[in-house]
Formats: structure tokens, sequence, C-alpha cells
């Protein structure tokens, strides 16, 4: 494990619309407002079709090939995440999402294009911080650098 520590700076609170992308619009922000590193936290409906990445097909295999889900249906959601800055200086948003729809439920990764319905919060609490992401050559993820 490595770690550092961290404090919180600015935080912002962020509506969403219908149409936005989450990953895109939250990475959109940071730039323009010089967020490299940061904590998210949303709250908000999936439009229908929205999709997830829900495990590598293969977790021993390399490269890894992700498996995606499609969300049939507008989905309640919720989810977590970080924003760090990779190796070419832009942020980007890992963040893990819970959505469910009539008693069933699907998590996993927002990369893949998770599009607002209707409903979109996200609290994102600044940190000051020298965590980056960087690109890892063996699974192709770009990973969290502690220095």
């Amino acid at each position: 494990m490595d770690y550092l520590q961290a404090t919180v700076e600015r935080v912002f609170i962020l509506r969403l619309y219908s149409g936005e992308i989450v990953h895109e619009t939250l990475e959109v922000f940071a730039e323009k407002n010089n967020v490299n590193s940061a904590v998210c936290l949303f709250l908000g409906g999936a439009e229908s079709e929205s999709k997830l990445v829900v495990g590598p097909k293969d977790g021993n295999a390399l490269p890894v090939e992700p498996m995606t889900a499609l969300l049939m249906g507008v989905h309640e959601g919720c989810g977590v995440g970080t924003i760090f800055c990779n190796s070419e200086g832009k942020p980007k948003l890992h963040m893990h999402g819970s959505f469910g729809r009539n008693g069933h439920a699907v998590t996993g990764c927002m990369r893949a294009g998770v599009e607002i319905w209707s409903i979109g919060e996200v609290v994102m609490f600044e940190l000051c911080s020298s965590a980056k992401r960087e690109k890892d050559p063996k699974t192709g993820f770009e990973l969290l650098k502690i220095c």
C-alpha cells in the first residue's frame, strides 16, 4: 500500500442535465476549473441504454477485455469516484455506480457512458494532492500513483 495525506480545498455542487454523459461532463468541468484531484459523489437518474463496465471477461487474461452492461429502461442511481490527472495532465474520473429499476440492480464503472435522465447531482470535493494516474503497460488501466 502507498498513501499520502491530502486536504480538502474547494467544494463544488453540480447539477447535470438530461443527455449529459457523467464522466465526460465531470472531466470537462474539472479541466475548466483546474481541479487536479477530487472525490465525487453522484446521485440521479440514468437514461435507458446507458452503459457500465461490469468486469473483465477473464480476470487472468491480458490485455483486459471488459464486459459491459446496457441499462434497459431508466434507472435510479448513485456513485462514488475520484478524479486525478493522467500523464498528459488531463483530469480523469474513475467512478463506480449502482443502478436499479424494479428490483433489478447493476453495479459497475461508469466510464462506458452513463447518460443523465432528468436528474443528476454531483458534489465534488477538490483535494490538494500530488497523486496522479499513470498508464499500466500490462493492463492498459490508468492506475493511481502516489507521489
